[in-house]
């Protein structure tokens, strides 16, 4: 395919992906106050607790046009959340456009599983959430009152449960590059210990408290979903060794060779006269 074929593709990739996130969009703006609800409800919990303890904590907005740009980024995100399966799907095939039927059936299975592993890390965000807004509200003084600003509290809650769920698809895009013949499983066994420094690392860069008891919940299902990708990853490298050893040809064994067509059309071929 030329240049300009591949930006032709792109540009119906990216349209395909932009309609169905228009549409998530829309989804999310006829049930903005249902979202909103589960958003702050974490926070409302924290509050309940605060106000039996005598803190004074709330969710306040200070600019006029805040409540308008507070309802676009949360019907734009919902929008992307909602259309995840479509251009995660999309953005796989434009990656690896020269793959076989076998391999696109696995990049359709790769992309169904990508999103419940989505919803999985954000749900697991959800739980943890009144806990960490505990532990950083709680460092308040008694005689001060905090006052979050709304558009804040969204900010902090969406790249929370973003970072929990892209690290739930870490391991599923290790397992896709091993599908596609990039990573092989050799690699991911034998870096094993420096891929657990980088989950820990990861988990505590993403745990929005700096609690251990946190980072620890989040870095255990991505080592445990890492090591089942591990084990699938070498199922597939050794298929696909054997087949490979199937179809290839021994150093002492001849390659079939055609036999050449006669010229004459009779079926045969004339041995070469002598020359006197």
């Amino acid at each position: 395919m030329p240049l300009t074929g591949h930006l032709r593709e792109l540009r119906n990739r990216l349209f395909r992906s932009a309609l169905a996130i228009t549409a998530g969009a829309v989804i999310g703006w006829i049930y903005y106050d249902e979202i909103f609800r589960l958003i702050s409800q974490p926070f409302l919990d924290v509050v309940a607790e605060a106000q039996e303890a005598g803190r004074n904590v709330q969710l306040t907005l200070t600019g006029v046009a805040d409540p308008f740009i507070l309802q676009l980024k949360v019907v734009l995100v919902s929008g992307v959340v909602l259309a995840s399966p479509i251009w995660l799907y999309q953005l796989w095939r434009f990656v690896t456009p020269g793959l076989h039927r076998h391999e696109r059936r696995w990049s359709i299975i790769v992309v169904a599983i990508a999103t419940p592993l989505f919803c999985a890390g954000v749900a697991l965000a959800y739980v943890f959430m009144p806990n960490a807004l505990d532990f950083l509200l709680g460092f308040t003084p008694e005689s001060v009152s905090n006052f979050v600003d709304v558009s804040r509290y969204v900010s902090f809650f969406l790249r929370t449960v973003i970072v929990f769920g892209i690290g739930f698809l870490l391991p599923l895009f290790a397992l896709m590059l091993n599908l596609a013949g990039i990573l092989p499983a050799k690699t991911l066994i034998n870096a094993w210990r420096w891929i657990l420094v980088g989950i820990f690392l990861f988990a505590a860069v993403a745990t929005p408290d700096g609690n251990p008891i946190t980072m620890t919940m989040l870095a255990l299902p991505i080592m445990l979903l890492l090591t089942i990708v591990m084990g699938i990853a070498w199922l597939h490298d050794r298929r696909k060794g054997k087949r490979a050893e199937e179809n290839a040809i021994a150093d002492d064994e001849m390659s079939s060779i055609d036999e050449p067509t006669p010229l004459d059309g009779s079926g045969s071929v004339d041995s070469p006269s002598s020359v006197d």
